[in-house]
């Protein structure tokens, strides 16, 4: 049984994956301190710019999508998680810090939280656990798996399983998982089904802790790409769904086997998952 503490946000992604996480019968839920919407996406929207419209119906599209994969299971399964809910950034509190270092976890498991400046990340080295939500270290920063379409690189999409260091998505890669696309696909049909399938994998990873492997590094891309919140404009939005208008999806699916032979990833022997794992046994 493994005693663990989730830091993420209030967003139905991040219910999900927290809820999912905690059913898991050999996993003890201490405490999710969830923290609030403030500084979301949409807040970030400036209505009054030329394409904002087109932002606007891409992230209300998102949430749709978010309560087509999740909403049900959130709705059904029962919440073993143990939420607090705090606002943005408070995560970094003084006495938030010190209630997780009482609780003595085994591990800290952090999911689509503030970047982390208190000493947790010092006295639980090796113990705390990042989903990273892109593919490092080919993305970093935000967005990383919306520029990969817009840049029309979908081998690129994908999830990062990391110990969380003082960087920017730049610890140590314990395990990845690429996205899994489908004729017909939309973006967020690419994005939340990655999201389901990660979550299974959070779980077996934190389940199965100690018999992670010592995975090496991948080698330093040459395109390496690092994007801000403020890169979100209405002219990459607009590429986005150009790019699936002009058959994006299907190109991939014929080159799939040489695109991702040439963007490999990390996979960890010990959670051998080729595909999700949702059994509870």
């Amino acid at each position: 049984m493994k005693r663990i503490v989730i830091l993420t946000g209030s967003e139905l992604r991040h219910t999900f994956v927290r809820m999912a996480i905690a059913v898991s019968p050999k996993i003890e839920v201490l405490c999710t301190y969830c923290e609030g919407l403030e500084q979301s996406l949409p807040e970030t929207i400036d209505a009054t710019a030329p394409g904002a419209e087109l932002q606007a119906a891409h992230v209300a599209a998102r949430a749709r999508s978010e309560e087509d994969f999740f909403a049900p299971f959130v709705a059904l399964v029962a919440d073993r998680s143990r939420p607090e809910f705090i606002p943005k950034g408070a995560i970094n509190d003084g006495p938030h810090a010190a209630r997780i270092a009482e609780l003595t976890p085994d591990l800290i498991v952090a999911y689509g939280c503030s970047l982390i400046k208190s000493d947790l990340v010092s006295q639980f080295a090796g113990r705390f656990l990042n989903l990273h939500l892109g593919l490092s270290p080919y993305y970093r920063g935000s967005g990383t798996n919306f520029w990969p379409l817009v840049n029309g690189e979908p081998e690129h999409v994908g999830a990062t399983f990391m110990f969380l260091d003082e960087g920017v998505d730049t610890g140590r890669v314990i395990h990845q998982a690429r996205a899994r696309v489908f004729p017909g696909d939309t973006p967020h049909q690419i994005g939340n089904r990655l999201i389901a399938d990660a979550a299974a994998a959070y779980r077996l990873l934190i389940e199965r802790f100690d018999e992670l492997a010592d995975m090496p590094p991948l080698a330093q891309p040459p395109k390496a790409r690092y994007y801000r919140r403020r890169d979100f404009t209405p002219d990459a939005t607009r590429q986005l769904y150009d790019n699936f208008a002009a058959g994006l999806v299907d190109r991939y699916l014929v080159e799939h086997d040489a695109r991702v032979a040439r963007a490999p990833i990390i996979d960890n022997p010990a959670l051998a998952s080729t595909a999700p794992q949702w059994d509870t046994a």
